[in-house]
């Protein structure tokens, strides 16, 4: 599309979109690898957040000498999932983002966030690409044969819809219906156990569109390309908010999970840090401070953050 076309076509499209679009070209949206880097040099940011968390020298020591060698943690992140993890200005931003700079407060180390495409950063763990992730990762038996988990929030599978919900899906019955989601997701495994309900009733299949960043999908809905999408619960909430009365959810959030922090396996120390940083912002109230500054339902809140599978 030529230059002029195509910014007069972005000019006719919702707020909403636009900020999809910002944040999907930062995040990778057409497939691409690591497009930038975020670091964390000065935490805390922004009213009604945690602020500056002091260091816990016992904490910091239980860091592997390898991995702080350079005063810093790299974190590999899928920057398209606000209110979670995007790009703001440029910059990393978001819940995981501030929880993440915190827990470097207390570990003594600063957090580089590096945007990458969601299906690619687990591998990035095997393969030293990454020190840590942290991106909404749903903890399952299936990661956890590869990784290590810390749980640190809790969060469903919601759907949202077009407002006025025209097409009439429900959670429970989307066969024939358009739904949109992210690759690499849970809400891919979900879609595909739907689909195999709605085919072995004799019902029309999900016509499942998948794409690189959570923005698309959201922008995918907006756009009327399909009919509905399935995100975490508190992603379709933002989407909701952010959409000024273009979209709706419908039912209650599913399929509740902890969200993890991803370490390599066998993480020992390094995973001890990790946990005892989490439940040392949960026990100050720097981690409550850092949800209600992005609005997230109180009811994922965790009170006790554990490393999964348990040493």
């Amino acid at each position: 599309m030529a230059r002029g076309t195509q910014l007069k076509a972005i000019a006719l499209l919702p707020a909403f979109a636009l900020v999809g679009l910002t944040v999907a070209c930062g995040a990778g949206g057409s497939g691409a690898g690591d497009v930038s880097t975020s670091s964390s040099a000065a935490p805390g940011a922004g009213s009604g957040d945690a602020g500056t968390v002091a260091k816990d020298d016992a904490l910091a020591g239980m860091v592997p000498a390898d991995i702080k060698a350079d005063g810093k943690i790299v974190v590999g992140q899928d920057q398209s999932y606000p209110p979670n993890e995007f790009v703001d200005g440029g910059k990393a931003a978001g819940f995981d983002v501030d929880l993440g700079t915190a827990i470097g407060q207390v570990l003594g180390v600063q957090m580089e966030f590096q945007n990458a495409a969601f299906d690619g950063i687990i591998p990035g763990i095997g393969a030293k690409k990454y020190e840590l992730a942290m991106s909404s990762f749903s903890i399952n038996a299936e990661r956890l044969q590869s990784v290590d988990m810390i749980s640190y929030y809790s969060a469903g599978t919601s759907l949202a819809v077009l407002k006025g919900n025209p097409d009439g899906l429900k959670v429970d019955d989307l066969c024939g219906k358009k739904v949109a989601v992210q690759k690499g997701t849970t809400q891919v495994e979900d879609l595909d156990k739907k689909n195999a309900a709605c085919t072995g009733a004799g019902k029309p299949a999900i016509e499942v569109t998948q794409l690189q960043a959570q923005t698309d999908v959201n922008l995918a809905l907006t756009a009327k390309r399909v009919q509905g999408e399935l995100a975490d619960s508190p992603v379709i909430d933002y989407a909701v908010k952010q959409t000024n009365g273009q979209l709706e959810s419908v039912g209650a959030p599913y399929d509740t999970a902890p969200y993890g922090i991803v370490l390599p396996k066998n993480s020992g120390d390094f995973g001890k840090a990790v946990q005892g940083a989490i439940q040392k912002l949960i026990d100050s109230g720097a981690y409550k401070k850092i949800l209600d500054k992005w609005g997230l339902n109180a009811a994922g809140a965790v009170t006790k953050s554990e490393i999964n599978p348990a040493s």
